[in-house]
C-alpha cells in the first residue's frame, strides 16, 4: 500500500475532485463509490468541500472488483485543498500511478504548495 499527499492553493475542490475521477478512470479502473459533501463555515460566507472516490480493478472478486485506489479531497476554493491517494500498488501498477501524477502535475502543478525543506 502506498500513499500520495498533495496540497493545492486556490483550486476549487470540486474541480480537483472531478479531474481526479477522470484521470484515474482513464487508467482502466472502475469507479465504485463517489461522495461529495459541502459544509458551511461559521458565518456562512464560505464552505468546505469533502469528496471521496473509490476505484476497483475490473474482474477482481467482490463488489465490482478489488479496491485499488481511494482518493480523498478536502478544501475550499479560497485557501488550500488537500488530496490523499491511498493506492494498492499490487492492483494499480506503478506506471499507472505515475501517469495519474503526471496528469495532476500538468493541470494543477502551478497551484501545488511545495513542502518547505529545513
Amino acid at each position: 500500500m502506498m500513499q500520495i499527499r498533495k496540497i493545492y492553493k486556490d483550486v476549487k475542490p470540486e474541480l480537483l475532485y472531478d479531474e481526479l475521477r477522470d484521470f484515474i478512470q482513464k487508467r482502466g479502473v472502475v469507479l465504485d463509490e463517489a461522495k461529495l459533501e459541502t459544509y458551511s463555515l461559521p458565518g456562512g460566507s464560505a464552505h468546505i468541500v469533502r469528496g471521496t472516490l473509490t476505484f476497483n480493478v475490473p474482474g477482481s472478486p467482490g463488489k465490482g472488483g478489488a479496491p485499488s485506489l481511494r482518493a480523498h479531497v478536502v478544501g475550499s476554493a479560497i485557501g488550500e485543498t488537500k488530496v490523499i491517494l491511498d493506492i494498492d500498488d499490487t492492483l494499480f501498477p506503478q506506471e499507472k500511478i505515475g501517469a495519474v501524477q503526471e496528469d495532476l502535475d500538468f493541470i494543477f502543478g502551478s497551484y501545488e504548495v511545495k513542502p518547505v525543506q529545513p
